[in-house]
């Protein structure tokens, strides 16, 4: 048999479709490396996000080079590498943090936070450096979530420290107060304190940081529009008309101050009960899909409503972090994947890796 040539293997990697890409590997320019060597051909991959299902991956390069080459080992490397990504005009991405996802919804009781708290240790558990930062003033929910309730948070060189939780590091108010003290701030004041959780926090370098908004479009949202540089945004609902009509609001408030919504995540898409585990969409049927399709975004997630991941967000154990290889936690991971790859597909900003230029006299 002819050895094959780097071209014919690259012809073959063409017919390779990423499904979170929608990209063949050769087109989405994840091939790095091609070298054929006796009866070995090793191939390396650099993919723009963390990947969770790897092995599958690789079976079906080998499976489509062994198909028209039989009896060469395929070695495969395949890395991934988060890079910084394009913000909103004016703003520039903070160096220690390369992307910042803001997680929000329109309506309250969508499972927002929920979902947040998921997605954030859905990406770390793919093995991406993850802060999350609870930008509820008035409610915050993520200390109980992360099973942190209670703690304070303490200041070092006049910077607050993080507290870390199965791997993600966060702040919120709620580590700054009693959790049943009421937040009875004006808008002002909630805006300087935001500012303040994510300017005065000595967050240790990470791929990206989840921020869970407060639902509606009022002013948190509008500072954090304003001066903190996003790379993207989720947008969360229920498949409900009620709740769909307030989520399309936050998809046009992101739209007005060019923010990229990377996707719509339809959560309590059907009830499964606890007895018989009998499925019912008793919000309706896809409103989520109906509404990604209306603003031509891709639908990221359709979560299920079941009592247990409730049990664990409240007990301080989320179910990715509680049971990450059962089947309710698969939509989470899968949740993470498509948020991390869809945001790889937008355009990188190379500013944050250029050193600052001082001239003094």
């Amino acid at each position: 048999m002819v050895a094959p040539i780097p071209s014919q293997i690259t012809n073959i990697l063409g017919t390779i479709v990423d499904p979170y890409l929608n990209k063949d590997l050769v087109s989405a320019k994840l091939i790095h490396e091609i070298a054929i060597h006796e009866n070995k051909i090793a191939i390396r991959l650099q993919y723009p996000y963390p990947l969770h299902k790897i092995s599958e991956l690789k079976q079906r390069i080998s499976l489509a080079i062994q198909t028209d080459w039989p009896g060469y080992e395929i070695l495969l490397n395949i890395r991934w590498k988060v890079r910084h990504h394009a913000v909103q005009k004016g703003l520039k991405p903070k160096s220690a943090i390369k992307n910042i996802i803001a997680v929000a919804s329109g309506k309250g009781g969508v499972g927002k936070s929920t979902v947040a708290v998921n997605l954030a240790l859905a990406l770390r558990g793919l093995g991406a450096s993850v802060a999350l930062l609870d930008a509820d003033i008035y409610g915050p929910s993520q200390p109980r979530m992360l099973g942190k309730q209670g703690l304070r948070a303490t200041t070092q060189h006049k910077k607050l420290q993080p507290i870390e939780s199965m791997g993600v590091q966060s702040i919120s108010i709620g580590y700054l107060i009693e959790e049943e003290n009421p937040m009875i701030w004006r808008g002002p004041m909630v805006s300087s304190a935001l500012q303040q959780l994510i300017n005065e926090t000595a967050w240790a370098e990470c791929d990206y940081m989840i921020i869970d908004l407060p639902p509606g479009t009022g002013d948190i949202q509008l500072t954090l529009a304003q001066k903190i540089p996003i790379s993207g945004a989720v947008v969360v609902t229920t498949p409900q008309d009620i709740s769909l009509l307030d989520a399309r609001k936050a998809c046009k408030m992101f739209e007005k101050v060019e923010v990229p919504v990377l996707g719509i995540v339809e959560n309590m898409s059907w009830h499964v009960c606890s007895q018989c585990s009998h499925q019912e969409p008793i919000f309706g049927l896809e409103g989520g899909q109906r509404m990604a399709n209306e603003f031509n975004l891709p639908l990221l997630a359709q979560l299920p409503l079941v009592a247990k991941v409730r049990e664990l967000c409240d007990a301080g154990t989320p179910v990715v972090a509680a049971e990450p290889h059962s089947p309710l936690a698969e939509p989470y991971w899968e949740m993470a994947q498509q948020v991390a790859a869809k945001l790889s597909l937008r355009a990188v900003d190379y500013t944050a890796a250029m050193p600052e230029i001082v001239v003094e006299n």
